[in-house]
């Protein structure tokens, strides 16, 4: 069999002689995407439609995801344009989270064909400039929510944000344009510590802390008047889905697209998983270890799981690579985690857990010193890296299954029953 991976930009053919299964995101049917995104807008949950609430607001601030997402925020502006260009004090915040700021081909990416237009009016969110930040109250948890002061200086915001299956908040959207999108470094941090608990994980809401610690959070923005644009992409980032209105009803609206998406059956788990960060998914080790966390559930213990991605700007937050830098083995990590927490600590806790039930390998642009402090062995081919698991589990005894996952990042595996 010959399969096609993702690396960057580029497909890589791979040769697999065993038995293998190929999970990607399910195929849906698509309908006209400006029908979708003007019936959605015209027809919100909870709320007036779009042109109402900007024709209302004195001055609007729109939030758009950064480039790590693959949110179709160049969609969504091309059919607000005419009401956004003729709004008298619009301006932008790209929700980086703790993520650096885009690069000028990134905001390009973006914002598309408005870019031109709204250029000077485009801020990128600082995490760690704290004199960005104001703050609003606590959460039930104890988290300190600061955000950026944009937010409530402007009072109208509308939010374009994209839901699937994300490995410890439940699900991406919604809530998460705020927390962590345009909050403080410390709240984020304080938020993102609750990842360690092993109800933080894809597809829980309900008891899941760090959703219900963002949904709290949530209540100190009482006072914005927040008009929400969800949306669900397919596996080749077409859009299936647009859900709009109130933030938290339409983030529950977008979830029963996003299943019907990105939740795969699996016939039979596999002794070696092959997860792909995709791009743009793929712009560091830090985010490309989505792929790893649903790939494990498509791994038998004792397996080995090959992620592969490019990260194309290297580790991403160097706190988790820290932390990982500090053991010989995963079960030391969990260890220190009980002394200590910083942000980016959770990633390295989620990949421990993997450590310590099967093998861990990469094939990344990374050096191997790097891939080898994170506990992964590195290889610099796919074929190589899937030929040496093959190998591998035979030496063991066991017969080869593989399980190729070309999303990664974006599909839940799910054993039938």
């Amino acid at each position: 069999m010959q399969v096609d991976i993702p690396y960057g930009i580029e497909k890589i053919k791979i040769h697999i002689h065993h038995s293998c299964e190929i999970l990607v995101p399910n195929k849906v049917t698509i309908k006209n995407q400006n029908k979708i995104i003007g019936d959605a807008l015209k027809n919100p949950i909870g709320k007036e439609s779009f042109e109402q609430f900007a024709k209302k607001a004195e001055k609007l601030l729109v939030i758009v995801n950064d480039a790590t997402r693959p949110t179709p925020t160049s969609k969504i502006l091309d059919y607000l344009y005419s009401v956004l260009s003729n709004h008298p004090k619009v301006i932008f915040l790209v929700a980086t989270g703790v993520h650096r700021a885009p690069t000028e081909e990134e905001y390009r990416f973006i914002f598309g064909k408005s870019y031109d237009a709204f250029k000077e009016q485009i801020s990128a969110h600082d995490a760690r400039n704290e004199k960005d930040m104001t703050y609003l109250g606590t959460s039930k948890n104890g988290t300190e929510m600061y955000i950026n002061k944009m937010v409530p200086e402007t009072g109208n915001v509308v939010v374009i944000g994209s839901v699937e299956p994300h490995y410890f908040a439940g699900y991406t959207g919604g809530r998460k344009s705020f927390l962590p999108g345009v909050a403080s470094y410390r709240t984020i941090e304080m938020n993102h510590k609750l990842a360690l608990s092993d109800d933080a994980r894809s597809l829980a809401l309900e008891g899941n802390p760090v959703h219900e610690d963002m949904v709290d959070a949530m209540d100190v923005l009482k006072d914005i008047n927040v008009f929400s644009i969800q949306t669900v992409l397919t596996g080749d980032h077409k859009i299936y889905a647009v859900t709009a209105g109130d933030l938290l009803q339409s983030f529950d609206a977008a979830i029963v697209y996003a299943n019907e998406v990105f939740c795969v059956p699996l016939k039979k788990k596999g002794n070696i998983v092959l997860t792909v960060a995709p791009y743009p998914m793929d712009i560091d080790l830090y985010q490309s270890q989505k792929a790893l966390d649903n790939g494990k559930l498509a791994l038998e213990d004792d397996g080995i799981i090959i992620l592969v991605s490019k990260c194309r700007d290297g580790v991403g937050e160097d706190a988790f690579l820290d932390l990982l830098s500090k053991a010989e083995t995963p079960k030391e990590i969990l260890d220190i985690l009980g002394d200590e927490y910083k942000l980016g600590y959770h990633k390295a806790a989620k990949m421990a857990q993997i450590g310590i039930r099967s093998q861990m390998w990469a094939v990344t642009d990374l050096d191997d010193e790097i891939i080898k402090k994170a506990l992964m062995k590195p290889y610099s081919s796919i074929q190589s890296a899937l030929d040496d698991a093959v190998e591998t589990i035979k030496t063991d005894g066991r017969q080869p299954r593989i399980i190729v996952m070309p999303s990664g990042s974006l599909t839940i595996p799910s054993i039938e029953k």
